[in-house]
């Protein structure tokens, strides 16, 4: 017995051994798998080089001390102008209609080129038409909005429509969002044409009135007005993404982000109803106590992690190439490391948009007086959807995250899912942003993504199925807070590089 019991054991051990040999064996596989693919991983588009040469074009981007001093005074008069938009239909129309006026004194030769033709679209959008040389070359279209969103003096180190300046930076609202790509752009074309420049290319520019509300009476009616007339276009370049620096973790280089998608957006309202009374009698809940019970359990319960599943996948891909190890293992095999990275970027605001649908309470109304039970509250909550998620799948869980058949659920505004425009090799409106950013920023590294905000994109989308959104500015961690936040800035560099894309882009399309 001893002797089979000791045979027994040698044969365990000899088991478990080779056990533990294919284990290892079939780990050091996997790793060399893992290592092969992240050192020849490619994320498959190297770009065009048609649109990127780093030959500047007829007229290049020098302004003179004269150009900069006046394209930066009509920057600052543009942000004094206070184009706020509060709600649907609450504009401030005189505001609307100065700024319009100012845009004619501003850019003289833009509003008297004979190659140019302005009209107004629903009393206070703005649509220009540039003629090219060349009727074979399909047009583009360049967008921004005019309109900006309210801001709270108290809560500014200057006041927020004075343009101050002060340590190299320009303080006033709409400074990032979006009056710079307005004045840009208009400000690129008017040094074109003070130069003699001829545009090959036709294109259009449309300028919003109404952005911050949803753009049903601005871009939608200049989509409107361009379908009447059977254009259609190649593309289009909005707002909407920057260049980051310092915001995606492990990565010290500048990112410039082209938006390919957006996520779309959906408003609900939540209401609870009881009956009112004295507050001397109160009873056990309340119809705020309910629905502040409510909120608190959507904001305690996040929606799912749905990171890789859209457009946030090819920026991570993209960015495989310029980390080091073992950073680049990890984004080169995302299909093993999704949720860790999931888990990383979660943990700032600024990241966690990219991972799943956010949900932001904004409203709360109840109440008429301290000693009366409010008979009602409301509350609005918005949604900010991830490309993956959709609406039914959304109300489903809302439902089930509150679980309280006192709180009515209800639909207040919601827009359809935005398709993922193209970045191949031949998408030629891809491209020529792409090279046109090597060409003012040579620096950076360039890789789609997904827009998580809403855009004017939404109406354009029976004129193009190209829809790109960028904005050439640089944007570090401090910044992002300030996009409709207090101490709203742009440094006076910053905005000359917006000009000077423009003023390149512009060129550069009669490729």
């Amino acid at each position: 017995m001893p002797g089979s019991e000791m045979k027994g054991a040698r044969t365990r051990v000899k088991t478990t051994a080779l056990v533990a040999l294919v284990v290892f064996s079939l780990l050091l596989i996997f790793l060399c798998a893992l290592l092969i693919r992240t050192y020849t991983f490619s994320p498959g588009v190297a770009g065009d080089q048609r649109w990127a040469s780093g030959h500047p074009p007829a007229h290049a981007g020098d302004f003179s001390p004269r150009e900069k001093q006046r394209m930066l005074a009509a920057f600052k008069a543009a942000l004094r102008i206070r184009t706020v938009s509060s709600g649907e239909p609450q504009h401030n129309n005189t505001a609307l209609e100065e700024f319009g006026l100012h845009l004619s004194k501003a850019f003289p030769a833009v509003f008297s080129s004979s190659v140019v033709q302005h009209e107004t679209v629903a009393n206070y959008s703005h649509l220009f038409t540039v003629r090219g040389s060349n009727s074979s070359l399909q047009p583009y279209l360049l967008t921004a909005h005019l309109d900006v969103v309210p801001a709270v003096a108290g809560e500014w180190e200057v006041p927020p429509f004075s343009a101050e300046e002060r340590g190299g930076f320009i303080y006033g609202r709409g400074t990032l969002d979006d009056k710079l790509s307005v004045m840009g752009i208009l400000q690129g074309l008017e040094l074109l044409l003070n130069r003699g420049y001829t545009p090959q290319r036709s294109f259009y520019i449309g300028i919003g009135h109404d952005e911050e509300v949803g753009g049903n009476s601005g871009a939608k009616n200049i989509a409107s007005v361009l379908l009447s007339r059977g254009v259609t276009i190649a593309f289009l370049l909005d707002e909407g993404s920057a260049i980051l620096e310092g915001v995606i973790p492990g990565l010290e280089k500048q990112v410039a982000v082209i938006a390919t998608s957006e996520k779309s957006s959906a408003t609900i309202g939540l209401t609870v109803t009881t009956a009112s009374g004295h507050s001397s009698m109160p009873p056990k809940e309340t119809s705020i106590g309910i629905l502040a019970a409510a909120v608190s359990k959507l904001e305690r319960n996040p929606m799912p992690r749905m990171f890789g599943q859209g457009p946030e996948r090819g920026l991570f891909e993209h960015l495989t190439p310029q980390l080091s190890f073992p950073l680049n293992m990890v984004m080169a095999n995302l299909w093993l490391f999704g949720p860790l990275i999931s888990r990383m970027l979660e943990k700032k605001p600024s990241t966690n948009s990219l991972v799943r649908t956010t949900t932001a309470v904004t409203e709360f109304h109840a109440g008429i007086k301290a000693n009366v039970i409010a008979s009602s509250a409301r509350a609005t909550v918005n949604f900010r959807l991830h490309p993956a998620h959709r609406l039914d799948e959304l109300l489903q869980q809302v439902q089930h995250i509150i679980s309280d058949e006192r709180v009515k659920i209800e639909v207040l505004q919601s827009d359809p899912p935005i398709p993922m425009s193209s970045y191949a090799d031949d998408a030629f409106g891809y491209q020529l942003i792409k090279g046109t950013i090597g060409n003012i920023f040579p620096e950076a590294v360039i890789t789609p993504g997904l827009c998580t905000a809403s855009t004017d994109t939404k109406h354009y989308r029976n004129i193009t199925t190209e829809l790109y959104r960028f904005t050439p500015m640089i944007l570090k961690e401090e910044d992002i807070s300030r996009v409709h936040g207090a101490n709203e800035r742009l440094s006076v560099r910053g905005y000359e590089e917006v000009v000077q894309f423009y003023f390149r882009f512009i060129q550069n399309s009669d490729s």
